[in-house]
């Protein structure tokens, strides 16, 4: 996918852009075209010389260095994948919001192809809820994170920040043009759930869960850069949808049911990642319950069991997907989950601890495949789970 291919490699000021230098390597051995785009903070860690010795001398480091030549515009109008290493919490809150004040940040609000960013910085900036929040918008303009991962730091420090390696940046990018050329799911409908369900308990009160969409939207944000009709069945309180894909709100483990049956006989993959609600009230009150009328009677039922139903009355052809959130031994309870359900593919999700589970941009889970072979319990991006699992559906699809 690289071979022959125009990749622009935006450095910006951290300390992992020593690693940026191996990865303009990688990117060059995999036979990619490398133009080198650097911030002004990006000259403080590693040199220009550095990767002019590297990709053969196309290094800029200025807006202003070509006045007449309108480089941000030229750049990025020739470029066929952008990839920003490291991606510093700077750059992403300029992105998120438009700022185009040197030449990285102008090409990329210029350019319109696919873009790869791989994160670095200490943990307590990628855990703020601003970075989150700038990642997600990144996320619904189809931008393609890889990391960060967990490790060790600037100054000694360990926890979740740490670059990704070149390899797995190589890899994404790959993915990327793949994705973006092939169109691999053209012509197909994709189905999601996201989000969590409510189940009301009287007009103020519900049974829910912590699920944030997260995952889902990922699902949906590649299925549609890959080409498919995306039909999004969404839960409350969740994340912004990404853009370009049907989106119909639901609140009840009902009302998901109804609607993702109302799409099943034109769907060609059924991806439920929603954290349905497994019990509600036998009765929902009609009248908000009084702390000073004593600790209600709650009598509980089990919710429809959607995932069980699919499996059960799918049509021949069509890919079903589940999702599992599990504590203890997360893949034999995926297993199980996978034979009793009926699907084709699942992933069985930790919870529990941190970095993984509802709201979190990264699972620790396993990919259990029906068919063979799948991928044992590791860390993931949610970007990256996600294309792992469309990738297993096409090949199904055929």
């Amino acid at each position: 996918m690289l071979a022959g291919r125009r990749v622009l490699l935006g450095v910006t000021g951290g300390i992992a852009a020593y690693k940026t230098a191996h990865l303009a390597r990688s990117l060059e051995g995999a036979g990619a075209l490398v133009t080198v785009v650097m911030t002004e903070s990006a000259t403080r860690f590693v040199g220009p010389d550095t990767f002019a010795a590297l990709v053969g001398g196309s290094v800029h480091t200025s807006l202003w260095e070509r006045p007449g030549d309108v480089l941000h515009v030229r750049l990025a109008h020739e470029s066929d994948l952008v990839v920003v290493a490291p991606a510093t919490a700077n750059l992403l809150a300029k992105v998120a919001t438009g700022l185009a004040d040197d030449l990285l940040t102008s090409l990329l609000l210029e350019y319109r192809g696919p873009i790869v960013m791989a994160p670095a910085m200490h943990t307590g900036m990628w855990e703020h809820p601003a970075t989150s929040g700038n990642v997600e918008i990144l996320r619904s303009r189809a931008v393609r994170f890889v990391g960060p991962e967990s490790g060790s730091l600037a100054h000694g420090d360990e926890g979740m920040g740490r670059m990704a390696e070149p390899a797995s940046i190589v890899a994404e990018a790959a993915a990327a043009l793949g994705a973006s050329s092939s169109g691999d799911l053209q012509g197909r409908v994709v189905v999601v759930t996201a989000g969590p369900t409510y189940e009301a308990i009287d007009p103020v009160r519900f049974i829910g869960n912590h699920s944030s969409g997260k995952m889902g939207m990922s699902v949906a944000s590649e299925a549609r850069r890959r080409g498919a009709d995306v039909r999004l069945v969404l839960g409350p309180g969740t994340v912004p949808p990404p853009p370009g894909v049907e989106v119909e709100r639901v609140t009840s483990a009902e009302e998901m049911r109804t609607a993702v049956m109302r799409h099943l006989e034109a769907a060609d993959i059924v991806v439920m990642a929603a954290a349905v609600a497994d019990f509600r009230p036998k009765r929902a009150a009609s009248a908000k319950i009084k702390k000073d009328e004593g600790t209600p009677d709650l009598p509980l039922e089990p919710t429809p069991d959607i995932l069980r139903e699919l499996g059960e009355i799918r049509r021949p052809g069509m890919v079903l997907v589940g999702f599992a959130a599990e504590t203890g031994d997360v893949e034999a309870a995926g297993r199980a989950k996978l034979a009793s359900k009926g699907v084709d593919l699942l992933v069985a999700n930790e919870v529990g601890r941190p970095g993984t589970g509802f709201g979190s941009d990264t699972d620790h889970a396993a990919v259990i495949d029906e068919a063979g072979p799948g991928v044992p319990l590791r860390w993931w991006t949610k970007t990256e789970l996600a294309t792992e699992l469309l990738d297993r559906a096409v090949t199904r699809l055929g």
